[in-house]
């Protein structure tokens, strides 16, 4: 049998109920069901089911979900029962506060490696990351193993640094560069494209002042 395809949105809601689990534990609640964490966190109780049955049975019948329980089922999933050093090439102003986020390293992902092209940033220290001159991206990643970069490089250098990313073996990309990346199969790209984001937000706050606060729908998760 073919193993079965995991839809895209479904691995994205997987953190979302992830985080949900973490502030109910940090509450003090020991277990909880699909439509109590639907209604706490504007969820979808059958979409949140159905997501889950796709890895296997984690509900008691009657009582829903025991959270330490599932809450280390989606860590195993997500692939967070292991550390990852994560590579970020384009040492600007958005790298540098990157780099400086404590809240990857509180999940598991560690900014270990900095790469930028300008000469001067060479060897300086960003928190405690020196920044590497990118020529040595290829041999630096691929002795270290990495999987998982970040790239905050302008759109015009994107796609030249995400070949060399391949090249050095990297698997996963998180990508705030304006650009579309061409990567080969078995690599993914995450786009965040910050100014779609806003112009989004611009949209809805200009319908929201024309036509007055309207009721929608709860919001799908993954959005806020």
């Amino acid at each position: 049998m073919k193993p079965t395809k995991i839809p895209e949105k479904t691995v994205t809601r997987l953190s979302i109920y992830l985080r949900c689990l973490e502030e109910l534990e940090a509450d003090g609640v020991t277990s909880v069901s699909s439509r109590q964490l639907a209604e706490r966190f504007g969820l979808n109780s059958a979409q949140v089911r159905k997501d889950l049955a796709y890895f296997g049975q984690f509900g008691v019948r009657g009582l829903g979900y025991y959270i330490a329980e599932l809450k280390h089922n989606l860590e195993r999933i997500l692939g967070l029962k292991q550390d990852w050093e994560v590579a970020l090439v384009g040492v600007g102003n958005l790298g540098s506060a990157l780099i400086a986020y404590k809240g990857f390293q509180a999940r598991g992902f560690k900014i270990g490696l900095a790469f930028d092209a300008d000469p001067a940033k060479t060897g300086q220290v960003v928190g405690d990351v020196q920044i590497t001159d990118i020529a040595r991206l290829v041999p630096t990643v691929h002795r270290k193993k990495v999987k998982i970069a970040v790239l905050t490089v302008p759109a015009a250098a994107a796609q030249s640094v995400a070949d060399l990313l391949v090249e050095a073996g990297v698997t996963a990309i998180l990508n705030f560069a304006p650009a579309q990346l061409t990567v080969p199969e078995g690599v993914k790209v995450q786009n965040v494209d910050l100014s779609v984001l806003l112009k989004t937000l611009s949209y809805h706050t200009v319908r929201t002042a024309r036509t007055g606060p309207q009721r929608t729908d709860p919001p799908t998760p993954g959005q806020s």
